[in-house]
């Protein structure tokens, strides 16, 4: 099986991307375990701090020796090299805020999966034509299911998940599978900096695992 479609068939069978990042190495670990004990298995750490690859380097080390199955990407991919430099810490998969195409053609080629952001038409048919085949709707909360469904007819063969300000609750979950997407991100709504700062791991878990519950019953 291809690495794409391993990491697409995860994102798929869990229905959803989490994603976070925290400055403070020790937390980023914590919230790793935390997500996994919750039955997560492909989670993206967002490249948005000075500390994000020397965290993200210790976390590959914990995944490594604690955690099989798990997938770990990395979010907020803006040019090749950052692309690089993760893939090399032992990135498993590529998330951009937009498309890039230089690292669009990086992972076609290297057989690595690469979500980019896209939230008109345009970047979809871009995305589409570098050989992509998931994208992520960004910001999700500006575009909205109506958005989706809207367009999804002209891109039969792509994947879409939303990012950004998707909620943890039935109704706005809901809303967006019945519109089509094969799984949501879910990012400051559940992994929230107030519950980072407090270290409030427990609240953390219980969220996740109701999510994943959540989301398994939408899609029966």
């Amino acid at each position: 099986m291809s690495n794409i479609k391993k990491t697409t068939d995860a994102i798929i069978a869990q229905g959803m991307l989490p994603l976070y990042f925290n400055a403070d190495e020790t937390v980023s670990i914590d919230i790793l375990r935390t997500v996994y004990r919750a039955g997560v298995k492909a989670l993206e750490y967002t490249n948005r701090g000075e500390a994000a690859l020397a965290n993200f380097k210790k976390m590959v080390e914990v995944r490594n020796a604690e955690m099989p199955g798990m997938l770990l990407g990395v979010g907020t991919v803006k040019n090749l090299q950052t692309a690089k430099d993760y893939m090399a810490a032992g990135a498993d998969f590529l998330v951009s805020p937009g498309f890039v195409k230089e690292v669009a053609d990086y992972a076609v080629t290297n057989d690595i999966f690469y979500a980019p952001g896209c939230m008109t038409p345009s970047e979809i048919i871009a995305a589409e034509n570098a050989g992509i085949g998931f994208i992520k709707l960004f910001p999700g909360n500006m575009l909205g299911p109506e958005f989706l469904s809207g367009i999804k007819d002209i891109f039969p063969k792509l994947l879409f998940m939303p990012t950004g300000g998707v909620d943890t609750t039935k109704e706005n979950i809901e809303g967006w599978f019945k519109a089509g997407v094969c799984a949501v991100g879910m990012g400051s709504k559940l992994i929230s900096k107030k519950l980072m700062e407090a270290k409030d791991y427990a609240t953390i878990e219980k969220m996740t695992k109701e999510v994943v519950d959540l989301i398994g019953t939408i899609k029966k």
